[in-house]
C-alpha cells in the first residue's frame, strides 16, 4: 500500500500549460536529447485521440497565445528539457518560438491521431541527418515507457497489469483501482507537516494563476472569472459560491490562454488541480480554518479525484474537471465543514448525479466555463450533503454504494461514450467537412 506522501508526489505535481501538449513536448524533448549530433530533419508525432483532442486548440506557454500540439512538438525539439517533466517548455522564449515556427513552416513537423489509441499515448520520432530516436509516453502524461535509438531499444518499462497480485509492485493508479473509498480516506490519518507544506505550495501556485486570470490589465482568456467576480460581495456568505466559481474559472482562463505560470495538477491534469484545490481552499479561508484542516481537506479532494479517475480513465470523453475533480472538491468542502465521511460520500454522489453527462471536447478557452461550473456545483453539493440531503438509490447512474456509482460511470464512459472522442477529433479536424 502506498502512503499519502507517495500519492501526493505522484498524483499532485506542478505542470506548465495543458498537460497534453506538455506530454507531446516532453516526448519530443527526450527523443532529441538522445541524439548527440546531426541537423534536425523531421519530427513525427502520433498521439491517442484523447491527446490529439485536448491539445488541438489550447494555448502553449511562452508563445504569445499560439496554440496546439504541433507547436508543442516543435518547441520540444528546440528548447524542451525532459528533466523538468511536464514543465519541459519552461525556458521557451521568443527566439525558441521563431525557430519552432520555422520548423513548422518548412514542413518538418507532422502530428497525427491514431484512432485505435485511447488514453495517454504519445509516440515522438525525431530524425537528424545522422540518427533517429523514438520516445513513447503512455499511461500517465510523464511516463516514458520506451526509447529506441537507431532501431536499438535503450529503455523499456513494461506496463504493469492491474491484476498484479503484489500491490507493492503496482503503480498508484493501479492500486487505487482496487481500493474502496474507505481505504483511500484512511490515508489521511498519516498527513504530516511536510505534506501540509507541499499542499500549500499547490494552493499558492493555483491562487497565483487565478489572480492573473482576474487581473483586468492582463486580459487573459475569455474573462469568465473576471465577469463572475463582479457578482461577489466578500462580506456576504451567499457570494462564496460565486467567488469560488470566479477564481476557478479565472485560473482556467489564464491557463488555457497559455499563461507562463505553472499550476499544481491533480490526477494528471492542471484544470483538475484548479478544480480540486481552489474551492476547498477558498471555503477554508472564508470559515477561518487552520492550515492543517485546510490541507487535510485539500488532500481528500486530490484523493477523491484520483479515486474516480482510476476507474474512469486518465483521459476520457467525460469532462474530468467538472465530474472527477468537482467531486473531489465536494468531498473536501464537506469534510472541512463536517468531518463526517458519510456526508462526504453523499456529497460526491450528489455532484456526480448532477454533472456526469458533461463531455470533454478538448482543452481550450471555453474550459474556463466548465471549470467554473464544476467548482460552483461542488460547493452546492457539499452544502446539500451537510444539510442532510440523501439520494435514494439506486436511480440512474447512482448505485447502492459510492463504489458502485463510480463503476457505473466508468461503464458509461468506456462503453457508452466509446465513440465520442473519435467523433470530436473528426469534427475539429474538419474530416466531416
Amino acid at each position: 500500500m502506498f502512503t499519502l506522501k507517495e500519492f501526493l508526489r505522484s498524483e499532485v505535481v506542478p505542470a506548465l500549460g495543458c498537460t497534453e501538449p506538455g506530454a507531446v513536448a516532453l516526448a519530443v524533448a527526450r527523443a532529441r536529447e538522445e541524439i548527440s549530433s546531426g541537423e534536425l530533419k523531421k519530427i513525427d508525432v502520433t498521439t491517442s485521440i484523447n491527446i490529439y483532442k485536448n491539445g488541438y486548440s489550447v494555448g502553449i506557454p511562452g508563445t504569445n497565445g499560439l496554440r496546439g500540439n504541433i507547436l508543442a512538438a516543435a518547441l520540444g525539439a528546440v528548447c524542451g528539457n525532459s528533466k523538468y517533466s511536464l514543465q519541459a517548455l519552461k525556458f521557451c522564449d521568443d527566439e525558441c518560438l521563431n525557430k519552432a515556427l520555422r520548423l513548422i513552416d518548412e514542413g518538418r513537423v507532422e502530428l497525427h491521431p491514431d484512432f485505435q489509441k485511447k488514453g495517454v499515448y504519445v509516440q515522438a520520432t525525431v530524425t537528424t541527418d545522422e540518427h533517429e530516436c523514438r520516445c513513447i509516453i503512455e499511461g500517465t502524461h510523464s511516463n516514458i515507457t520506451k526509447i529506441m535509438l537507431d532501431g536499438r531499444l535503450i529503455l523499456n518499462k513494461k506496463k504493469r497489469s492491474r491484476l498484479h497480485h503484489n500491490l507493492r509492485d503496482t503503480n498508484i493508479i493501479d492500486q487505487l483501482n482496487t481500493m474502496t473509498f474507505n481505504d483511500v480516506t484512511n490515508l489521511l490519518d498519516n498527513i504530516d507537516s511536510e505534506d501540509i507544506d507541499y499542499i500549500f505550495e499547490g494552493i499558492k501556485m493555483n491562487m497565483d494563476i487565478s489572480l492573473a486570470g482576474l487581473d483586468p490589465n492582463q486580459n487573459l482568456g475569455l474573462g469568465v472569472g473576471r465577469t463572475i467576480l463582479k457578482l461577489v460581495n466578500d462580506n456576504d456568505i451567499s457570494s462564496l459560491p460565486y467567488k469560488i466559481k470566479a477564481h476557478a474559472a479565472a485560473a482556467a482562463d489564464a491557463r488555457m490562454s497559455g499563461s507562463p505560470l505553472p499550476v499544481m495538477s491533480s490526477a494528471g491534469s492542471g484544470n483538475h488541480g484548479i478544480t480540486a484545490i481552489l474551492p476547498v481552499y477558498l471555503t477554508a479561508e472564508h470559515y477561518g480554518k487552520t492550515k492543517e484542516e485546510t490541507a487535510t481537506a485539500v488532500a481528500l479532494s486530490h484523493l477523491t479525484t484520483s479515486f474516480l479517475k482510476s476507474r474512469i480513465g486518465r483521459l476520457s470523453p467525460i469532462c474530468g474537471c467538472t465530474v472527477a475533480a468537482g467531486a473531489g472538491a465536494a468531498a473536501g468542502i464537506t469534510y472541512l465543514l463536517s468531518k463526517d465521511m458519510t456526508k462526504v460520500e453523499e456529497a460526491i454522489k450528489i455532484h456526480l448525479s448532477n454533472l456526469v453527462g458533461m463531455i470533454c471536447d478538448g482543452a481550450k478557452g471555453t474550459c474556463a466555463l466548465k471549470v467554473g461550473t464544476g467548482a460552483y456545483e461542488a460547493f452546492m453539493a457539499a452544502m446539500m450533503a451537510i444539510e442532510g440531503t440523501k439520494l435514494e438509490a439506486p436511480q440512474g447512474i447512482l448505485g447502492n454504494t459510492l463504489e458502485e456509482t463510480v463503476e457505473n460511470i466508468a461503464v458509461l464512459n468506456n462503453k457508452g461514450f466509446d465513440k465520442v472522442d473519435a467523433m470530436i477529433v473528426k469534427l475539429i479536424s474538419g474530416l466531416f467537412c
